[in-house]
């Protein structure tokens, strides 16, 4: 992070160690009145925003009101099990106050209630330190606790009613942590002693730049974003545009061996988000690693929508998506086959259209490759809190009064509240009560380079595979005509999970080995969504682990996999390369007159920015 604003150096300023209450209440309300003036000019520059009175009188969408109240009733309906827990909490409490007492008087009384130790909210010596700061901490981690157990442990609720309590009851227990707020957080304390109150203004404005940047709508700052340009430093492995239609632009890679693997592998990202997660650095980026051993990569570069795409599918993902880049990348290699790789949703695609190339007897796909891919959606993890027939109506609503598309920034809220202490609290503290300038960071930046959603696509997607799991179902869903079963996928697949992974859960990713009829390689890696995916070699990070034994479950394949140290990269590599045919001449861009090159990588599809 950057450094902590400079203490004023105005002449007659009192220090902090020297300050008397009269002076820290005349600094107090110079600042007070600095903040009035900022707030002052950023209503006049808002005034007529109509996005910001939109935002401010969104409407509870997600029925979240409806769903406290269904757990209130349930809970008044059984008052001694609701006394008993206020008995427990009280408990609780006299435990902590005798605790405390004793510590302060005589240094003794217990370990207290102690944080996880991954909780970096608490990092600061002083909550260990300080008895003041102690005692909040340890009575806000006792609350929170209980609140979150009690309503966990309340009966009767249906399943849907009792995850969107569960976490929204997580959401508001992080929301009010002390470390939230200016007069609780030691840290924030401090800053203003030794910033004699600049972190706070440098902070305001902060915020007012960030509602400004939304439109009215908060959208916190998590990186420097002039620090990035796409296409200089991300997204800059050497490679040309070959093919585009209104879906697309596909990148061909420059090729860094003089002889490459004859079929070659295409690349299919999320349109959820940017394809560049996989090409950030030169030591992180999958593209650059694939063309170093040797293989000619293709990547889809989705377009990021906009009105006119409202009535766009999921069947025009597959027709002018994933099919379109097969047939481009084989005429473009003159290859007989190609390896598929699908990324989250676009592996949700990839098994669909391998169902549907079934029916049609294309057999020109070697292998598929599943990216934290979900093709059956019974237990979806978090996500499915967002999900249910009364929010999608609700969601559709909004991308009817947007233009007939889902708005980025919905779509990365939705996001960012999986992991809202990472993802949005940090940020709060660090940019508003800290007053701290954004740190550069490629992978914040690719994350707040957010895309929209075609309303139809977007629409069709969540009933048919979260809502109603019809992927998972033989003739569930149909695309151009075609009854989609991927009990006919015949194609191997190599399928690739992440332990931590609060997107797509690992556990639920394996139950997808169940609906193919070929041969399936199960691996799964550390860490999460991201992180477990791009993990270079060279970094010697995280494990991953196999099994070349089916199970009924994914817990009984865990129980007898084998841990592997590093990255699973190399693992897949050695899964491709007998399955890549013969060593052929490097393959350049443009070569092909029939494909000739429309731009240099990383294209214009991928610069169009949505906020």
């Amino acid at each position: 992070m950057a450094d902590q604003p400079k203490p004023s150096t105005t002449p007659g300023t009192p220090s902090p160690e020297t300050a008397g209450p009269e002076e820290w209440a005349g600094m107090m309300a110079g600042i007070a009145e600095r903040s009035q003036r900022l707030v002052g000019d950023f209503v006049t520059r808002n005034a007529s925003n109509p996005a910001q009175a939109a935002h401010l009188g969104m409407a509870d969408s997600m029925n979240v009101g409806a769903a406290f109240l269904e757990l209130t009733q349930k809970m008044l309906a059984n008052p001694d099990k609701l006394v008993d827990a206020q008995l427990s909490l009280w408990k609780g409490y006299m435990e902590l106050w005798r605790s405390t007492a004793l510590k302060a008087f005589n240094g003794t009384g217990g370990p207290g209630v102690e944080a996880d130790p991954t909780d970096r909210r608490f990092k600061d010596k002083d909550w260990q330190d300080n008895q003041v700061f102690d005692f909040i901490k340890q009575s806000y981690l006792m609350t929170s606790r209980w609140l979150q157990s009690t309503v966990r442990d309340v009966e009767g609720l249906d399943p849907q009613t009792k995850r969107k309590v569960d976490f929204f009851t997580k959401q508001f227990v992080d929301a009010i942590a002390p470390t939230n707020f200016a007069m609780t957080n030691p840290e924030v304390l401090r800053a203003v002693a030794e910033t004699k109150g600049e972190n706070l203004v440098k902070g305001l404005e902060n915020l007012l730049s960030d509602l400004e940047k939304g439109k009215g709508r908060l959208r916190v700052s998590m990186t420097d974003e002039s620090a990035f340009t796409v296409g200089v430093n991300v997204a800059a492995t050497p490679g040309k545009v070959v093919f585009q239609n209104r879906m697309f632009q596909l990148i061909q890679y420059t090729p860094t061996t003089g002889e490459v693997k004859e079929t070659p592998i295409v690349i299919m990202p999320p349109w959820i988000n940017k394809y560049y997660i996989l090409d950030l650095r030169e030591r992180n980026s999958l593209v650059k690693w694939l063309t170093d051993q040797g293989y000619t990569t293709f990547m889809v570069s989705w377009i990021n929508p906009d009105a006119s795409m409202a009535d766009v599918n999921f069947q025009d993902y597959m027709l002018d998506g994933a099919i379109a880049a097969k047939d481009a990348a084989l005429g473009v290699t003159g290859s007989k086959k190609v390896h598929m790789v699908g990324y989250c949703i676009g592996g949700t695609l990839l098994a669909a259209t391998l169902a549907y190339l079934k029916v049609k007897g294309d057999d020109s796909v070697a292998t598929a490759t599943y990216f934290v891919a979900l093709t059956d959606f019974k237990e979806s993890g978090d996500l499915g809190v967002f999900i249910d027939e009364a929010q999608i109506k609700g969601l559709e609503k909004r991308m009817d009064d947007a233009g007939g598309f889902l708005d980025a920034a919905d779509m990365a809220t939705t996001f960012n509240l999986l992991r809202s202490n990472d993802l949005i609290w940090s940020f709060v503290i660090s940019n508003y009560l800290l007053g701290k300038e954004p740190f550069p960071f490629d992978l914040l930046y690719w994350n707040s380079d957010s895309t929209r959603m075609p309303k139809a696509m977007h629409s069709f997607y969540l009933r048919n595979m979260y809502l109603e799991n019809n992927l998972a179902k033989p003739g569930g869903i149909t695309l151009d005509g075609v009854p989609i079963d991927l009990r006919t996928v015949t194609v191997p697949s190599y399928m690739i999970s992440c332990r931590e992974d609060h997107i797509a859960p690992w556990a639920s990713t394996y139950e997808g080995t169940k609906l193919f009829s070929g041969p399936v390689r199960f691996v799964l890696a550390g860490s999460g969504h991201i992180a477990g995916i791009v993990n270079p070699p060279a970094a010697k990070k995280y494990n991953f682990w196999t099994n070349d034994k089916k199970a009924k479950t994914a817990e009984e394949w865990l129980k007898s996999a084998k841990e592997n140290p590093g990255s699973w990269w190399t693992d897949w590599d050695s899964w491709l390369t007998p399955q890549s045919g013969k060593a052929v001449p490097a393959r350049k861009p443009g070569e092909n007159k029939k494909y000739k090159v429309i731009e240099d990588a990383p294209g214009s599809y991928v610069k169009a920015r949505a906020v």
